[in-house]
């Protein structure tokens, strides 16, 4: 069995099991365990499990967002990928909502072509991207700058947010559970992405695969019907599945 194949039956019994020993991934295997010890060491550093004292367990729980510096460089490609995926849903005459992130930075990048757009965003970075883009008018939502991130929040982020209507929004999260639904780990944040949900009548879900299968302590919402889901390729089949179950419109790039 080759290493790449190994990885792959390591990871997709720990999603049907939760957790497993050593041992038990030598049994299934047919390899050694310091073959498994080696294997377990290399997935954790590609952040797809957390090892334990004689096992590993899925690092599904997220207590911690890296900076914006940190994430614009992460999973760039498979970023680029959704981002110009979810632009072809922008047409012409479309008033939208981008949510701050790396992902809807990309979503910028993309739709600089497009005439007679409205964008509401509290990103600055996304108001900048835009700013030379004829076809685009752009509006910036006020707020709270986080200096780290060049995102807006606050009160004033969501009193502007419930005074608009728009017909598609774009929402980054830190993770998405077919079950647990959008979560994250600030509670501070939450309300502003509830109130770019509230304000829309469609909403494009826009995260890099290693979002998937995760959740954190703040509900942002539950699986809505009027959300699609746009991700990676590299997103593991069992999610794929469980997102049809769940009734929301999966797009992998």
């Amino acid at each position: 069995m080759l290493p790449v194949e190994r990885k792959r039956k390591i990871l997709e019994y720990l999603i049907s099991n939760q957790s497993a020993s050593i041992s038990e991934l030598s049994a299934l295997c047919s390899v050694h365990e310091s073959t498994i010890r080696r294997d377990l060491a290399e997935l954790e550093l590609e952040e797809k499990l957390k090892r334990t004292h004689g096992g590993a367990i899925l690092e599904d729980w997220v207590s911690v967002e890296p900076s914006f510096d940190e994430r614009q460089g992460h999973n760039i490609d498979e970023k680029r990928r959704i981002g110009q995926k979810a632009a072809q849903f922008i047409e012409a005459g479309d008033t939208v909502i981008l949510d701050s992130g790396t992902t809807s930075l990309q979503i910028a990048k993309h739709m600089k072509h497009l005439k007679n757009v409205q964008v509401f965003t509290n990103d600055i970075n996304i108001a900048t991207e835009l700013k030379d883009c004829s076809g685009i008018k752009v509006y910036i939502t006020g707020g709270e700058l986080y200096l780290h991130s060049y995102m807006l929040n606050g009160h004033y982020t969501n009193s502007f947010l419930e005074s608009v209507q728009v017909k598609k929004a774009f929402l980054g999260t830190p993770a998405i559970h077919p079950i647990h639904g959008l979560t994250h780990m600030e509670a501070i944040l939450v309300p502003t992405k509830q109130k770019i949900i509230q304000a829309a009548k469609e909403v494009f879900v826009v995260a890099d695969s290693s979002k998937i299968g995760r959740y954190s302590a703040h509900l942002i919402s539950k699986i809505d019907e009027r959300f699609s889901l746009i991700t990676g390729k590299e997103v593991k089949n069992e999610y794929i599945e469980a997102f049809h179950d769940a009734s929301i419109k999966l797009y992998t790039v």
